[in-house]
């Protein structure tokens, strides 16, 4: 029963600071109830409690930690466009530029490289987004 109560004692501040090692704790605390309830001594209890507080400790903090500093995989706005296809409507060139359909919309569009000209119904890729237009290759 003192493992339980340890097990929610540890709980609490795990909910309240967000600190996943409380809830690691916690979850040693149960392995402690579980092993209590077997019929295993203190010392059992005891060393249960230690082992899977530290194995998850060990294990689960760095996979963590590794995960919450990697950015995230999906992209969204603008970024979302870059590298896409795109069909030309309107001849792209390096000056004045031209139309595209980028994702369903019409875009202004201008050729990354200025001598370069792309006429319509070329497929070009977009290299990236300079406020409305797009950039392509």
């Amino acid at each position: 029963m003192w493992w339980l109560i340890a097990a929610v004692g540890l709980g609490i501040p795990l909910v309240v600071t967000a600190m996943p090692e409380f809830g690691m704790l916690a979850v040693g605390a149960v392995a402690g109830a579980v092993t209590a309830g077997l019929g295993g001594g203190t010392v059992p209890q005891f060393l249960v409690f230690v082992a899977v507080s530290v194995a998850l400790i060990a294990v689960v903090r760095p996979l963590a930690n590794r995960h919450r500093r990697q950015s995230p995989q999906l992209a969204s706005g603008i970024d979302a466009l870059k590298g896409k296809s795109a069909t030309v409507l309107e001849r792209v060139d390096g000056g004045v530029g031209g139309r595209i359909k980028l994702a369903g919309e019409i875009w202004s569009a201008r050729s990354l490289d200025g001598s370069q000209v792309y006429e319509p119904g070329q497929q070009v890729d977009v290299v990236e987004i300079e406020g409305a237009t797009a950039v392509v290759i």
